[in-house]
C-alpha cells in the first residue's frame, strides 16, 4: 500500500512524541501491506473499525489516539484523514473527513 500522507503522522509525533513509535510502526506495516478487502484489514488489526466510504478508524499507543484513513484498494492507496486524541476525534464526522 502506499500511504499519504506520511507529513500528517510526523507532525502529529511532534506535537505527541508519545505516539512516534506507534505510527512509524503502523506506517511501515501498511507500506509492506496488501490489502484487498476489510478482512485483510482485520487480520493485522483486530481492533480497526471500519465506515461508510472506505474508511478505516485504528487505534494508536493502546487506544490514545485515533487515525482515520481513506482506502482506494484497487488503486493500493491509503490516504491518512485524521489523527488525534479521542476529543479531537469527537468532534470530526470521520465519515466526511
Amino acid at each position: 500500500m502506499r500511504v499519504i500522507s506520511k507529513r500528517t503522522l510526523t507532525d502529529f509525533w511532534t506535537t505527541f512524541p508519545e505516539a512516534k513509535n506507534a505510527l512509524d510502526t503502523w506506517h511501515a506495516s501498511t507500506s509492506k501491506a496488501n490489502w484487498t478487502t476489510t478482512q485483510d484489514i482485520k487480520k493485522i488489526y483486530s481492533s480497526a473499525s471500519f465506515l461508510a466510504d472506505c474508511r478505516v478508524v485504528f487505534n494508536i499507543c493502546g487506544n490514545k489516539y485515533r487515525l482515520v484513513v481513506r482506502i482506494n484498494y484497487p488503486a493500493q492507496i491509503v490516504y491518512v484523514r485524521f489523527i488525534g486524541t479521542h476529543a479531537d476525534y469527537d468532534k470530526i464526522n470521520a465519515e466526511t473527513i
